[in-house]
């Protein structure tokens, strides 16, 4: 089967890079991946270099998101930001439910669930990420954990809701480490979350939602990543701070 989904790579630059760093790098990402009309790309910089990363890609073809955001629109939440900021900032995708975010910060399914809610209220899209600790791989629980986050992280949406967002299976074992799922343990695991969506929200929606790959995605193991037939991209860390390594992934996704 063909995929008809367009492939989306994103570039989560976590705690790195000041506005300054980021404009440099914008600049030479919007160089290298000039003419680029086979991947969606979206680069989600720290809150500090939102604004200016916006204007500096207004127009450019390459979108923006956030790390992370509140599922209040306002309030006495030191430190947090809401869904109408990121809105105003000129994001188009918040990153909701990342590993770290889980792992360091108390983020629970219930919260993802709020956030997921929060931002598609402000028309922003979601890639909500998810996926097993190594203890729980190999203890063969994979799909029982990823079927809970899938489930709790959806829950109260409708299929349109879910087809327009973006999911992202990211295996926490492989983050930062340099390893990286097989091909084919990674489309086992995708494939396994589209069939979910499908008998949660229908064929048409499995069919239509984006899901990514994400754990130490390089350009070598992109093509054949991006091959698999459920696999629609990748969220990308480490990678994507270099423009060189970054602009490898996207060119690997589409094929070049």
């Amino acid at each position: 089967m063909v995929k008809n989904r367009k492939p989306i790579i994103a570039g989560n630059w976590k705690m790195y890079k000041t506005a300054s760093e980021a404009l440099t790098f914008v600049r030479e990402l919007q160089s290298a991946v000039s003419g680029n009309e086979d991947v969606e790309v979206v680069v989600c910089p720290p809150f500090n270099a939102l604004v200016p990363v916006v204007e500096a890609l207004r127009g450019i073809g390459i979108a923006v998101g956030a790390q992370n955001v509140h599922w209040e629109e306002q309030g006495a939440f030191t430190g947090e930001i809401s869904p109408g900021m990121l809105k105003d900032a000129g994001c188009r995708y918040v990153i909701i439910g990342h590993s770290e975010r889980r792992q360091f910060f108390g983020e629970t399914d219930a919260n993802v669930n709020r956030k997921v809610k929060a931002v598609l209220q402000h028309d922003l899209t979601p890639v909500m990420c998810v996926g097993e600790l190594l203890s729980e791989r190999e203890d063969g629980i994979t799909e029982k954990v990823v079927r809970d986050q899938i489930e709790a992280g959806l829950e109260g949406l409708t299929p349109g809701q879910v087809a327009g967002m973006v999911i992202a299976y990211e295996p926490v074992w492989a983050i930062g480490t340099g390893k990286t799922a097989s091909d084919a343990d990674a489309q086992q695991v995708i494939g396994f979350i589209r069939g979910l969506v499908s008998k949660l929200f229908g064929e048409e929606t499995a069919a239509q939602v984006r899901i990514q790959y994400g754990g130490s995605v390089k350009p070598q193991n992109t093509a054949s990543l991006m091959a698999q037939p459920d696999i629609d991209g990748a969220l990308v860390g480490g990678a994507s701070l270099d423009v060189e390594s970054f602009t490898g992934i996207i060119k690997a996704a589409a094929g070049n």
